[in-house]
């Protein structure tokens, strides 16, 4: 088998064996209203002629758009009608990731040298920790910017600059901050390729859209005015978990992205959010946090090998193998569905398609293709309600002690009657005509 053959077979197996843990994860009930749960009905409404409206956790009626710039999500809705179910996005984003070994093949080959070089850089990508989260951590749009960003480096590199165009405006559409990154190409291209003024246009384009999706767009369709995650920058810090993360991310590559500082760069505005965040999640390579810095480390990590000798890339494979051992989901995350799991799907089946309903977060997750879903204890205008007593939720939170006085007074009420009581799943339907 020829090394590109190699790459394509590898990425497959990634693609088809990663999907498979999502959609595991999934049925096992480990995933979340948020978000899994959150971006399906935000790809169901759209399919639905409501384009982007979800229910936020407050259960107001909102746009998707509020809370992120995303609008990526409105084109998975004409594969929703062919495959109306939440698996499909997993499936999407285990492929999408994959496919990000392709163009950093042809990066590196160009640029190494050696076909078997590159494959084993390919390789590296596939084994990184970040990646791999990636694709079991639900489903978050951009997760799609990594293979994107790859691709439009790519073609980048080869002064393709309208196909560049195309997949960085695509990438740019799954989160507001990705258009920081593609700036950090554009400054890139202007240096390495000696092209200032295509490089400059880049830049100033990317990120005055990455300020007017930041600061503009989201803030229009924020319900408050601004967005919910704003707060976290609000004391910024650095600490020991930081370097932690930091860690975590460069050894796996075995340190040669720092042999390559003008590639890094487009890692920095990734990582920089991450590190002033108060948010204990943006610092793990178990989330979707590193999504726009791994393209930009595992270019990084190529022409660090090209500066330092072709030998290094198996010096990469070996440590991406090493760090996915460490770090990674595999063994990390439960795909196992029991009896109790069981006993939720014969609840679930029972809750009518479209009906407005009311759920803890790990049974939303299988409840969010609806126009009106809510997070238990919002009950707003909720004909079902859907409680996990295993796993109590208050809002998007695990939070036992909040929920339980509030489960107890909806047992109490006489609007609601239990159709359902097993193994800690209880449903509730509300009597007609009671408010």
């Amino acid at each position: 088998m020829t090394p590109a053959l190699l790459v394509w077979a590898a990425a497959a197996v990634f693609a088809g064996g990663f999907g498979a843990a999502a959609v595991l994860r999934h049925r096992a009930f480990e995933s979340g209203r948020f978000d899994l749960g959150n971006m399906t009905q935000a790809v169901w409404s759209t399919a639905h002629g409501e384009i982007l409206s979800v229910t936020d956790v407050h259960g107001e009626q909102v746009s998707r758009l509020g809370s992120h710039f995303d609008p990526i999500l409105a084109l998975l809705a004409p594969l929703w009608w062919l495959w109306p179910d939440p698996e499909l996005l997993l499936v999407v984003q285990a492929v999408a990731v994959a496919a990000g070994a392709i163009p950093l093949f042809w990066i590196a080959r160009k640029h190494v040298g050696s076909d078997r070089a590159a494959a084993a850089l390919a390789g590296a990508y596939l084994l990184s920790p970040p990646a791999q989260w990636l694709t079991v951590s639900d489903f978050h749009p951009v997760a799609l910017a990594c293979p994107l960003l790859l691709f439009a480096w790519w073609h980048l590199d080869e002064r393709r600059l309208w196909a560049f165009a195309l997949l960085a405006a695509a990438a740019i559409a799954t989160k507001e901050n990705v258009g920081l990154a593609v700036a950090a190409l554009g400054v890139w291209y202007a240096l390495v390729h000696r092209a200032p003024r295509a490089g400059a246009a880049i830049a100033v384009a990317a990120t005055a859209t990455a300020l007017l999706a930041a600061f503009v767009i989201v803030p229009h369709f924020a319900p408050a005015g601004v967005s919910a995650f704003a707060s976290r920058y609000e004391s910024p810090s650095l600490d020991g978990r930081d370097l932690s993360y930091l860690a975590a991310l460069f050894f796996p590559l075995a340190l040669l992205p720092l042999a390559a500082p003008l590639a890094l760069l487009a890692a920095l505005p990734e990582l920089g959010l991450n590190l002033l965040s108060s948010t204990v999640t943006q610092t793990s390579v178990k989330t979707h946090y590193a999504a726009t810095a791994v393209p930009a480390l595992l270019v990084a990590a190529v022409f660090g090998v090209a500066r330092v000798g072709t030998r290094f890339a198996y010096v990469t494979v070996l440590a991406a193998l090493a760090g996915t051992a460490l770090l990674g989901p595999l063994g990390r995350i439960d795909v196992r569905a029991d009896a109790h799991d069981a006993t939720a799907r014969r609840a679930l089946a029972l809750v009518p398609a479209g009906a407005p309903v009311s759920a803890t977060n790990t049974l939303g997750a299988h409840l969010s293709a609806r126009k009106r879903i809510f997070s238990f204890p919002v009950l707003e205008e909720a004909e079902w309600v859907l409680v996990d007593e295993r796993r109590l939720t208050y809002l998007d939170s695990l939070a036992p002690g909040r929920a339980r006085p509030k489960l107890a007074a909806l047992q109490r009420d006489p609007v609601w009657t239990r159709v359902f009581a097993e193994d800690g799943i209880l449903l509730f339907r509300r009597n007609r005509g009671l408010r």
